[in-house]
């Protein structure tokens, strides 16, 4: 650490906070898709049934 300087601690802290956070994007996103797909599935199973 000696070589980021006196400031280190905040630097090495901003990419910690930034990696958090995308990765806390990517999971939602995940997240958010698995359940985009449940409702599509639910949607098509409902038409199939009308049809």
């Amino acid at each position: 650490m000696g070589s980021l300087g006196p400031h280190a601690g905040f630097i090495l802290g901003a990419y910690a906070f930034t990696a958090l956070v995308i990765g806390a994007l990517i999971w939602r996103s995940l997240s958010d898709h698995r359940a985009q797909k449940r409702a599509l599935a639910t949607l098509q199973g409902d038409a199939g049934e009308r049809a």
